[in-house]
């Protein structure tokens, strides 16, 4: 059990580093920095108070955003222990996997939220970001990287 929970924190912690460098990459474009990212994450919860709130919505955003991947890894892993093609397959199964984790994200949990509604539609560049943000820095990552962890008996 120990050595699964490690396993998961490990993948997690990378998947989630990939996904929050793609974020920051693509929108340093735009000029949105690392604080304005991860204080709009923290916004889900807080509301404005995160925009005012400097380091404190920083660091509230930064452990939202680790959250989330640990637990879109720890349910893939679950997963993985009774459906067996998610470790077989985990290419097409992670890229599956990435697509449900943005349909969710985008769609069920981030309308739940506190964070502020957009004053403009969302650019196609952005969409296609936030989906292959997914796709690949989640989904991907987390289907490979837990198949390797369980073939190689890391994980039990």
């Amino acid at each position: 059990m120990a050595s699964a929970v490690v396993s998961v924190v490990r993948v997690g912690l990378i998947a989630g580093t990939l996904d929050i460098t793609e974020n920051i990459a693509f929108n340093a474009f735009r000029h949105i920095t690392p604080v304005m990212i991860f204080q709009f994450i923290a916004s889900g919860l807080t509301g404005a108070w995160a925009f005012h709130a400097e380091i404190a919505s920083v660091a509230l955003g930064v452990a939202i955003h680790y959250t989330i991947a640990l637990f879109w890894t720890a349910l893939y892993y679950a997963a993985s222990r009774w459906i067996v093609i998610l470790i077989r397959r985990p290419v097409v199964c992670g890229l599956l996997y990435g697509a449900v984790v943005y349909l969710i994200m985008n769609f069920v949990v981030l309308p739940m939220t506190r964070v502020p509604h957009a004053h403009a539609a969302m650019t196609l560049a952005s969409r296609v970001s936030g989906v292959l943000a997914l796709l690949l820095c989640i989904g991907l990552t987390v289907g490979l990287l837990t198949a390797r962890e369980r073939t190689r008996g890391a994980i039990g």
